[in-house]
């Protein structure tokens, strides 16, 4: 089933490229300086993040010395983050906001999450370019295990497409999916170590970390990031069941309700 989709969408593979690219530039067409704000907003983000909690508060990790070390932690984690959440909230609604199009064109529909998928990549990778540029000019670049971001990525995007899917079927029959989930993000990022360490967390609320499967994928960016080592790879391996778990359903729900999509919207 999953590699006749797969198969369907890369005969539309132009479709999805010119998708991602109408959304590149509309969201920049019509501005005076164009494309350019997609690398100064995060720009001066991560320069806000550097300047704020390294040079004025001087905030530091227990353990790390490094003058870095804070803003590197905050920005490998929100980041990656961004990605996760845009995913997620892109998938929710992209039936609902390509009403008119599922009606009017006929194309495969697994291509509205692969479009989803690669617009959102092409975000994050103009701010990670950056982010990896900072860590370059301020030497703190992880060296080897720069590498591991890739399989952390895959695992990461996984985990967002297989509940975005799910969570953009629902949407498309019960409305209240989109209001609930909207909090349950913002709960989830504050359970998830992003902004904090978790070993400023008591014992007995570190213990919980292990049912938020964004925990070891964010703390496996977090370690390669400030501490130049590979993630904990055996912490990982519940968060890809889960991931493969939910691509599973999600494409399971999606084949099975794909036909009453349509006449839903």
């Amino acid at each position: 089933m999953a590699a006749l989709m797969l198969r369907a969408a890369w005969s539309y593979r132009g479709f999805i490229a010119g998708s991602v690219k109408r959304e590149f530039q509309a969201k920049y067409g019509n501005a005076v300086l164009g494309a350019i704000w997609a690398i100064l907003n995060p720009l001066a983000m991560i320069l806000v993040y550097t300047v704020i909690f390294a040079q004025i508060m001087r905030s530091k990790l227990p353990g790390v010395d490094s003058v870095y070390a804070y803003s590197i932690y905050l920005c490998a984690g929100i980041l990656t983050w961004g990605l996760f959440a845009e995913i997620c909230n892109r998938a929710l609604n992209m039936f609902i906001e390509q009403a008119n199009l599922l009606k009017k064109v006929s194309f495969p529909r697994i291509c509205l999450p692969l479009i989803v998928v690669s617009s959102a990549v092409l975000n994050f990778a103009i701010i990670f370019a950056l982010f990896t540029l900072f860590l370059l000019l301020s030497g703190n670049f992880p060296g080897w295990s720069y590498a591991a971001v890739l399989p952390l990525l895959l695992l990461q995007i996984a985990l967002a497409i297989g509940l975005g899917l799910i969570l953009g079927v629902l949407n498309v029959f019960f409305r209240d999916t989109g209001q609930l989930f909207a909090i349950v993000l913002q709960f989830w990022f504050w359970l998830t170590p992003i902004v904090y360490s978790p070993e400023i967390l008591p014992a007995e609320v570190r213990a919980w970390l292990v049912w938020n499967p964004m925990a070891p994928v964010i703390a496996g960016y977090q370690r390669i990031f400030v501490s130049g080592q590979m993630p904990a790879w055996a912490t990982l391996w519940p968060s890809a069941v889960l991931a493969l778990l939910l691509c599973a359903v999600g494409l399971q729900l999606f084949r099975r309700r794909a036909g009453e999509l349509v006449d839903e919207l």
